[in-house]
């Protein structure tokens, strides 16, 4: 059974999970038990009647068990077929949050995927199509210019958001230390097997409580939590759209910057990457959306925090490899370490805990990577 909740067929039931396919099947408007009304066919999918699902074809899998398939609808009243994106999302994907998220991102003016229909108890959606062109096939020396300050403007637009009334998690102490925790538990010991316990354990534990406090420090916005290259999707109109928000939160003002400025699978010169934080910074406080403060201030707060995102995505990047058998984020850790090594050396005579940290690091985890074979590809 479906209804209409403000142009969305929205499903009801919760019995048996059927597949994908079959709950598509069951929007159409000649489907056992009703489907959907053909009004609604015209409201929604902007077509007189959908007659067909020809073809449902997995397209993505994102580093969640989350799956993406380009669905195609095919009409007898229309010129051409039309496609859409299914999502199948097991419970444990937050699927409460991704709808709420993208509702907020969509009220506030943000370009995020239309949800056609929605079946929250078995976790499928039906998303507008936005094709195939996410940012980072695009980006080059030249073109980023073109869309890095698209990017920032969407990104202002993200840490304007209205949260009030919004029902997010804060990016908090524990939640900050768990995922510093990911270094610690995986990247050391499980990919590089290697026992720190008692050199690590004690510098790692001064090292999380500086960059906790950096975090903590700075205003509290909006944070997409992934904001990078690939979460951007290239639209006809040479607009950006964002999507992969599920897991926004209520955290530091630079994260968003960081996951972009410094992105874990490109590299740009850390001139650029400062000038375009500068842009950002302007931009913010012309808006009235951050107080005037020192570009050291910010520039602190960025590179710090961005030692918490790389620490985190080296244990991230390690888990998904080890324990869910996707290796080719292996490739990309050398320009993680990249990033670590850039901070560490900017910071470790002016910070004893990056001081300290930085010793062990050079002394021992660093010897042991460049052994690796996934060391063999450099950063770009």
């Amino acid at each position: 059974m479906t209804r209409n909740l403000g142009g969305i067929l929205t499903s009801i039931t919760v019995a048996h999970r059927p597949p994908l396919a079959d709950w598509l099947r069951s929007l159409l408007p000649n489907a056992e038990h009703g489907g959907a009304p053909a009004a609604m066919h015209r409201e929604v999918f902007g077509l007189e009647r959908v007659d067909e699902l020809k073809d449902c074809v997995l397209i993505a899998g994102d580093a969640s068990p989350r799956k993406y398939y380009r669905v195609t609808f095919s009409s007898a009243t229309a010129d051409c077929d039309v496609t859409m994106i299914g999502v199948d999302s097991p419970a444990s994907e937050n699927n409460d949050a991704f709808l709420a998220i993208r509702a907020l991102f969509e009220s506030a003016g943000i370009r995020v995927p239309s949800l056609i229909a929605a079946e929250l108890p078995w976790g499928y959606w039906l998303l507008e199509d936005l094709g195939d062109d996410t940012l980072l096939p695009l980006l080059s020396d030249h073109s980023v210019s073109v869309w890095y300050p698209k990017a920032l403007n969407t990104l202002a637009a993200i840490a304007a958001v209205d949260t009030t009334r919004a029902e997010l998690p804060p990016y908090d102490a524990n939640r900050l230390t768990s995922e510093l925790a990911l270094f610690s538990d995986w990247f050391v010991p499980q990919l590089l097997d290697l026992d720190l316990s008692d050199q690590l354990g004690p510098v790692y534990e001064a090292l999380t409580a500086l960059l906790v406090d950096n975090a903590l420090s700075q205003p509290q916005v909006l944070v997409h939590r992934d904001y990078h290259s690939r979460n951007l999707m290239v639209l006809n109109n040479h607009d950006l759209a964002v999507i992969d928000f599920q897991d926004a939160v209520i955290g530091p003002l630079t994260y968003d910057p960081v996951s972009l400025l410094k992105d874990c699978y490109l590299r740009w010169s850390r001139e650029r990457q400062l000038a375009w934080l500068r842009d950002y910074q302007r931009q913010l406080e012309s808006a009235g959306r951050l107080p005037a403060l020192p570009e050291a201030t910010l520039i602190r707060w960025f590179d710090l925090m961005g030692l918490q995102r790389h620490l985190k995505v080296l244990g991230i990047f390690a888990r998904l490899a080890l324990r869910d058998g996707k290796q080719a984020y292996l490739s990309d850790l050398p320009r993680v370490l990249a990033y670590v090594i850039e901070v560490l050396d900017l910071y470790a005579d002016s910070d004893a805990p990056i001081g300290d940290f930085r010793a062990v690091f050079s002394a021992r985890i660093l010897p042991e990577c460049h052994k690796a074979a996934w060391f063999a590809l450099e950063p770009a």
